[in-house]
């Protein structure tokens, strides 16, 4: 696998906080070419390192107003693959996470209202092949929504 330097490392620093800033820009924070810009990013892009792209959209501003983590319990570990694959079909399903603890599964759900949020529980993941149990934490207030920051080596700046 290729290195990440700390060009790359500030570049991705960059493009997390906006990814719609221009090439010049990154280039002159990051004091190099244009060019060099576009061949990094390219290159992390075929690294995997940068996954996707899009707009980030507000959920409330479409009328989601419900936020809700829901663990999800299931018959046996082994379904997950299954249930994961049924749960992607909801579509206010955002999030699907295979953990440890208490639950199998950790998914995140946007809904217009609890009324909205009951009818997802009770009508499409808690028939779901596998569910044996689930329990619903809803979200009151987002206090934070941040990429992973990416620390500079000290030794190469």
């Amino acid at each position: 696998m290729d290195k990440i330097d700390n060009l790359d490392k500030k570049i991705l620093n960059i493009v997390m906080e906006n990814a719609r800033i221009p090439s010049k820009d990154i280039a002159e924070q990051c004091g190099v070419s244009r060019a060099a810009i576009h061949q990094r990013i390219q290159r992390l892009i075929d690294m995997n390192v940068i996954i996707g792209s899009g707009y980030n959209i507000d959920p409330h501003k479409l009328g989601y107003n419900t936020c809700t983590y829901i663990g999800v319990k299931l018959e046996k570990g082994s379904l997950y693959r299954e249930a994961a694959s049924e749960l992607a079909k909801i579509p206010e399903v955002v999030e699907c996470h295979f953990t440890t603890g208490p639950y199998s599964m950790l998914i995140k759900v946007y809904a217009h209202d609890n009324q909205h949020l009951m009818q997802i529980l009770n009508d499409r993941i808690q028939h779901v092949p596998g569910v044996t149990e689930t329990e619903t934490l809803i979200s009151l207030e987002q206090s934070m929504n941040r990429q992973i920051h990416i620390p500079l080596d000290k030794s190469r700046k």
